[in-house]
């Protein structure tokens, strides 16, 4: 699989194609496209199951089919994950940055609108805004993000917002790539706290977008002591 610096990403969702386009010489990341983002939607295209059709792996997990499940993507940037997740059956779903990052993923989200049949929804988000978390009305079922830790900083930020997001039975979706050793360990070191923690193999993510230090995790909230001292 190749990256590109090219101003269009073209990312093909089963029979629909996605045009994304990117400015690359924005003062913000989230105004252009990011590998993690690719294979998370391509892990999930091999995957989630079709109506009708033989359970496998993960189609527990990625059957967006039979109940209307809440979903909520972090660091959308240029949308190229909410939208194929949309495209494979995700149908509630908003997708969230900051506020610099708004217009180039709402060009995006009108530029496909001719294969998304539907303006998806969008909202601004800091994760260590409190008010603007509640606003969303968590808890969701789904919580996606791809290429989101890069800055120590936002690090502890991006692990209260998921815990605070995510249903108690819910599941977080992570595409990832080290990008800041600091903000590598402090983001796992929180997220051990929170979360049971389940790295996708290499070999179950999609063949033609398996980047080599890319790697897809699957998030699950841990129970609450007092939970699981009522069990035993």
């Amino acid at each position: 699989m190749k990256f590109t610096d090219s101003p269009v990403i073209e990312l093909p969702i089963r029979d629909a194609l996605l045009s994304i386009q990117q400015d690359n010489g924005s003062m913000h990341v989230g105004t252009s496209v990011w590998p993690c983002s690719l294979v998370l939607a391509k892990f999930v295209e091999r995957w989630a199951p079709l109506p009708n059709t033989a359970t496998n792996p993960y189609s527990h997990l990625l059957d967006f089919h039979p109940t209307r499940r809440r979903a909520i993507e972090l660091g959308a940037g240029c949308g190229a994950a909410g939208m194929a997740f949309y495209l494979l059956g995700l149908a509630d779903i908003v997708l969230t940055d900051i506020s610099p990052v708004m217009p180039a993923l709402k060009h995006n989200l009108k530029r496909n609108k001719p294969v998304l049949n539907k303006s998806l929804k969008t909202s601004v988000l800091y994760w260590n805004n409190q008010d603007q978390i509640n606003a969303l009305k968590p808890p969701f079922d789904l919580v996606i993000a791809a290429d989101v830790v890069y800055i120590e900083e936002s690090a502890a930020q991006l692990v209260r917002a998921m815990e605070a997001l995510v249903a108690d039975d819910g599941v977080v979706l992570l595409g990832y790539q080290l990008r800041s050793p600091e903000a590598h360990k402090l983001f796992w070191e929180m997220c051990a706290e929170v979360f049971l923690i389940e790295k996708v193999p290499h070999e179950d993510l999609h063949p033609d977008y398996g980047y080599e230090e890319t790697d897809v995790y699957i998030l699950r909230k841990k129970k609450k002591k007092e939970e699981e001292e009522n069990v035993e």
